[in-house]
């Protein structure tokens, strides 16, 4: 059975990205461990998805064959995004941490996903997220923010969105001293990644 792999990078930082690396070793050791792989691979770093809106709203909510073209074209690309998290066994994303937060282009891809109806509900008791039996590996790169510090208002708010929709096995690779000691971060991340069970 193929093993499918959701890659997803968020970096602004084309050349030298930390959580970029950290993402592509992830996927290189997931590939390793299973025989028969499939990778579907989105950079937002460099192909923004756009931010919801009210338009964004009612195309998502009107039935496809009463939709114009405007709606059709906004609700195709939503439709996509929802249906590659569902389809994922393994989901990877970097999350370098700007200014204390995830970066918004991120944020935007989980605007997109989190969608009433459709990867969760809200039943008598609460909210239920409807994507079972998905995993999910962080790759979370920061200069100087501690991973779950105070001030970490990224690894946290990740761990949550997933949970929210139903994705509830998540780790994280972490390389959080970049401006203080890029190498011993990078040896730490490396070697999390290396007993990763795959």
């Amino acid at each position: 059975m193929t093993h499918k792999i959701l890659h997803i990078d968020s970096s602004i930082n084309a050349g030298n990205s930390v959580s970029k690396g950290l993402t592509q070793s992830i996927v290189d050791r997931l590939q390793a461990a299973h025989a028969d792989t499939s990778v579907t691979y989105r950079d937002l770093g460099t192909a923004t998805l756009g931010e919801i809106d009210g338009a964004w709203l009612a195309a998502v909510h009107t039935p496809e064959g009463a939709r114009d073209g405007t709606q059709a074209e906004a609700a195709t690309l939503a439709d996509k995004l929802v249906a590659e998290v569902q389809d994922a066994d393994t989901i990877v994303i970097g999350l370098p941490v700007y200014n204390f937060a995830a970066p918004s282009q991120l944020k935007d891809w989980i605007d997109h996903i989190a969608r009433a109806g459709v990867t969760f509900s809200y039943g008598e008791n609460g909210p239920e997220g409807l994507i079972k039996g998905t995993r999910a590996i962080v790759a979370y790169s920061s200069g100087g923010t501690p991973f779950g510090s105070d001030y970490d208002y990224a690894s946290g708010y990740i761990r949550h969105v997933l949970g929210f929709i139903g994705i509830t096995d998540v780790q994280f690779v972490v390389a959080d001293k970049g401006a203080v000691d890029a190498e011993a971060s990078l040896k730490a991340a490396n070697e999390d990644i290396a007993n990763l069970a795959a």
